[in-house]
């Protein structure tokens, strides 16, 4: 199955957006992880990244110019479910490996993965089709 120009160019997009927002959720959730809970740490560190998603993929991955309540909230939608994989992933990775890393890049993947799909093919379908 072949990839289009467009889901190419918004993937790699994406990718690029990922990398600055799993940044922001990794640095926090480290820094915070030695003060909170782990879970809350990751449930904040998660929160700080999805609002730098949300920006970089509304205006620059899916080039969303106008404002859509209906996307904002389906967003949000998204990112509270994925939210739920995000923490139980690493909450499973981190009891099973007890490594903190590992069990970061476990919930990212996963909730990346999820968020992709859900961002393309709902959050912003209207402007792919």
């Amino acid at each position: 199955m072949a990839i289009d120009s467009t889901t190419r160019k918004q993937l790699r997009r994406f990718v690029v957006t990922g990398i600055i927002a799993v940044a922001v959720d990794f640095g926090l959730y480290y820094a915070l992880n030695s003060v909170i809970d782990h879970n809350l740490a990751k449930g904040i560190s998660f929160l700080s990244g999805t609002i730098v998603a949300y920006i970089f993929n509304k205006y620059w991955t899916f080039e969303t110019k106008e404002f859509s309540s209906s996307q904002l909230l389906k967003f949000f939608i998204l990112y509270g479910l994925t939210l739920g994989v995000n923490i139980i992933t690493n909450d499973v990775a981190l009891l099973m490996f007890r490594n903190l890393t590992f069990a970061f890049l476990c919930a990212t993947g996963a909730s990346t993965i999820l968020n992709f799909l859900g961002q393309k093919f709902w959050v912003f379908k209207k402007i792919n089709n």
